[in-house]
């Protein structure tokens, strides 16, 4: 049985490489890191700036507000993403034109 104990790990450190690789990287160095999931505190105050903003120009029906607190709540959901850097880009590299 100690093979399946093994082959195992050995999954579960290649799940990790390629979940989150640079904690995988820091981890294997000896040099503690966080994982990507717990995010700075600075997005969070980010998303609740957006909201405030967001909920100030609903309130005063002022579209300028509206559409600030719209745009800081979109980067900082983009920031929050926790898998935004394994995603394949949005649109793929145009082709050349046929000949």
């Amino acid at each position: 049985m100690p093979g399946s104990d093994d082959h195992r790990l050995t999954e579960i450190e290649h799940h990790l490489h390629r979940d989150d690789p640079r904690f995988a990287e820091a981890l294997d160095a000896g040099l503690p890191r966080r994982p990507r999931e717990y995010h700075p505190p600075r997005v969070w105050l980010l998303l609740a700036v957006a909201l405030a903003v967001l909920g100030t120009g609903l309130f005063l029906a002022h579209g300028l507000l509206i559409a600030t607190g719209l745009v800081l709540a979109g980067v900082a959901a983009e920031l929050l993403d926790p898998h935004r850097r394994s995603r394949p880009p949005r649109h793929p590299p145009p082709r050349s034109w046929p000949r």
